[in-house]
């Protein structure tokens, strides 16, 4: 199941595969810089305080990173 699109709304990021089906929601953060970074066909980016956590489509951390 591929990643069709991704919606930060509030302090959540909706995910949605190719028939408009939500198939995760993942946690946003709640400071000024936290949210939505960006998203492909198989990864979800998700910037959370200093460090940018990438998900899979079922939503499963596949790694952090530390944004500087």
């Amino acid at each position: 199941m591929a990643i069709a699109n991704a919606v930060q709304k509030g302090n959540y990021v909706y995910v949605y595969d190719e028939r408009g089906r939500n198939i995760c929601q993942l946690p946003a953060g709640n400071g000024p810089k936290d949210g939505l970074v960006g998203f492909t066909g198989s990864t979800v980016s998700i910037r959370r305080g200093n460090n940018i956590y990438t998900y899979d489509e079922h939503g499963r951390n596949m790694f952090e990173k530390h944004a500087y």
